[in-house]
């Protein structure tokens, strides 16, 4: 009955009683000082004699030292050993434990540090193994930080320089399985959860060919949890009761409480409340002594579920404010926004609406935040690969063609007149050399076309953009959700438009940057004041330049220049007749300077290369063969009357004979 107090403990006060009976137990099973000393010697003496063999594979390493693999001070003890006697491939493997250790109680700053230091380790001993189990450790860290983008970077990395060895050893398929599991919980991250069960078990038929019980009962756990995200509940728990039993075979408590976790959730889902609560009660204090934050918040949260169906709101508010802190405290913040989402709703029973609200937002604020964050680039360009592998078939139907050519040459040259053959031979060499030429700079310069589309068409810019006009629909303001649509839609027509065309008019060019001007600004809240300033006498329509050269200087001075800048943003286009050769366009902002913006770049963790003005002079060059002049591209950096930067200026000489 809902509302109904009972006398058992609740979850927090059972927290401390058992926190106060792990440490009496800590504190009865402490051996002596001496046998202490006895296991260190030991393991000093089985070191010495590791690093003295010096074996490279990671099995080999693991054998030996897979008894202590996640006790972090015998594990610095032998990366120092290792260090001293130069044994790289020791030192790499030390490390990836000392990471996962941290890891798995939540510690991911430090977790990244020790696998970023094995990877280098592994790289200078030239040990492709320990190279990609060092990629497939950092993706997971990453990934359960939620930083998708850079998780998906090391998996894919991982799972590439594993396929590139000429034998596939058991440790490589092994550290390939990994990689193609991290890459479906990434795509799980990003709710595409059909993608992430195929994913899943392609990865499962591996691990059951290696007979691989920890793999089987991870690619089970993730699929059930795929299928739950889906509705499918019957499919999920049948997927999790799989994953436990091969965690009780291994006698695996992690993988235990990982799965009854899952289990219980189903069990709420399904209204049989009173078997999850049971559940989660032994499970909490499990993940407890485990000292895993990550599974901790998740049992938390979902006992204060339980509890809040069950009408015991005050012990489910405490279990569900105890979630969220730990969430918060070890930067966990899907565990946040679910704990947010649930204290809604058990105020929404409680009748406390205001509450109710302020939840709701904290949670829908945490979501759009993860959304906001998650890489949307690694989905691909789409509109432009069905045109980059025709024209690349192209090419090699040319080249096969080449081909066919010299091979019927060669059948005939023994009946033909050795004057003949020579200028045969002759022709064939010219024509060779001939297409060969057209077709490097055919492909030069559809490789400009390209990435002169990808540069524009870029993901971030259409995520942003599209949830920028689906915020507008949520606030329900239909009228600037439609403009903005409109313009969204008239600049993507557009760019793919001008993509196929080698020149343009200025005046549709100024179309385009204005609407993509329209769009970015609103992420910036109109903010910039952005104006076309055209001296008297200039016909734009008139005035011809290669398509869609503005964009990567505009792009550059509202990222580098005025998105770190408080107010008063602005950027200016000036149009001059210069003389009767050339015609300048100049771009002014007033941001922040290249030199300040580049010590902001140097201290993101996440660097990102911006190859659109380099891409853009290749074409500008190009263009300008067919005219006497060159083109010239001049970027000044502006100052005031006390030497303090007031911007940036680039000025951009097109040709006109």
């Amino acid at each position: 009955m809902q509302g109904t107090k009972t006398s058992a403990p609740t979850s927090l006060r059972y927290f401390y009683w058992f926190t106060f009976k792990v440490v009496v137990l800590l504190l009865t099973c402490l051996p002596i000082s001496s046998y202490s000393q006895d296991i260190s010697e030991k393991f000093k003496k089985t070191t010495d004699s590791l690093i003295f063999k010096a074996p490279s594979a990671y099995s080999e390493i693991d054998h030996v030292l897979r008894p202590n693999r996640r006790d972090t001070v015998l594990m610095r003890y032998f990366a120092n050993s290792a260090v001293q006697k130069n044994y790289l491939h020791g030192q790499a493997y030390a490390l990836n434990q000392i990471g996962t250790k941290y890891r798995n109680i939540s510690k991911f700053n430090i977790a990244i540090k020790n696998h970023k230091e094995a990877l280098e380790a592994a790289k200078k001993a030239d040990n492709l193994e320990l190279k990609v189990y060092s990629l497939n450790m950092l993706s997971v860290a990453y990934r359960r930080m939620d930083a998708v983008k850079t998780a998906l970077d090391y998996a894919q990395e991982a799972i590439a320089l594993a396929e590139s060895a000429p034998e596939l050893t058991e440790g490589l398929k092994r550290s390939k399985n990994v990689s193609l599991n991290g890459i479906g919980n990434i795509y799980q991250n990003l709710k595409q959860y059909n993608v992430a069960i195929e994913i899943f078990k392609k990865s499962l038929a591996l691990e059951e060919e290696l007979h691989n019980k920890l793999g089987q009962a991870i690619n089970n756990q993730n699929i059930g949890e795929c299928y739950e995200e889906l509705g499918d509940l019957k499919n999920a728990l049948n997927y999790y009761r799989k994953s436990l039993a091969f965690n009780e075979e291994m006698d695996n408590d992690m993988g235990r409480v990982i799965c009854n976790n899952s289990i219980a959730q189903v069990f709420i889902k399904q209204k049989k409340t009173l078997k999850a609560q049971q559940i989660l009660k032994t499970t909490l204090s499990k993940s407890i002594a485990l000292g895993d934050h990550f599974i901790s918040s998740s049992v938390f949260i979902n006992l204060g579920w339980a509890l809040m169906d069950l009408g015991e709101y005050e012990s489910s508010e405490e279990n569900l404010v105890e979630g969220i802190r730990l969430s918060v405290k070890y930067d966990l913040p899907r565990s946040q926004a679910v704990g947010y989402n649930h204290l809604s709703n058990l105020y929404i029973k409680k009748n406390d609406y205001k509450k109710s609200l302020e939840y709701y937002k904290k949670s829908k604020e945490i979501e759009d935040e993860i959304t906001n964050e998650t890489n949307v680039r690694y989905v691909n360009d789409v509109l432009s690969r069905y045109d980059i592998e025709k024209k690349n078939n192209q090419i090699e139907a040319l080249a096969r063609d080449n081909e066919l050519v010299r091979l019927k040459l060669r059948k005939n040259e023994n009946t033909l007149l050795i004057s003949t053959l020579l200028l045969a031979l002759s022709s064939l060499i010219l024509y060779i050399l001939y297409r060969q030429f057209q077709l490097k700079n055919e492909k030069k310069l559809l490789t400009l076309e390209q990435s002169m589309l990808r540069s524009q068409m870029n993901p971030h810019f259409l995520f942003n953009s599209l949830n920028s006009i689906k915020l507008y629909i949520i606030n329900n303001e239909k009228k600037n959700a439609v403009y903005y649509l409109n313009k969204f839609s008239k600049l993507v027509r557009k760019i793919l438009e001008a993509s196929s065309l080698k020149e343009i008019s200025l005046a549709e060019e100024l179309e385009t940057i204005e609407l993509y001007m329209n769009i970015e600004n609103i992420r910036f809240s109109n903010e910039i004041d952005f104006q076309i300033k055209i001296e008297d006498g200039i016909d734009t329509h008139d005035i011809k330049i290669p398509s869609l050269i503005l964009q990567p200087f505009l792009e550059n001075a509202i990222w580098h220049g005025l998105s770190t800048r408080e107010e008063d943003k602005s950027i200016i286009i000036d149009i001059k007749q210069e003389n009767d050769y050339f015609t300048t366009i100049s771009i002014t902002d007033n941001g922040i300077g290249r030199a300040a913006a580049e010590v902001i770049k140097e201290n993101k963790v996440l660097k990102r290369k911006s190859i659109g003005i380099d891409i853009t002079k290749e074409r500008l060059a190009n263009f300008s063969k067919d005219f006497q002049n060159t083109f010239e591209v001049q970027i000044i950096d502006l100052y005031d009357a006390n030497k303090k930067a007031t911007g940036t200026k680039v000025i951009v000489s097109i040709p006109t004979i």
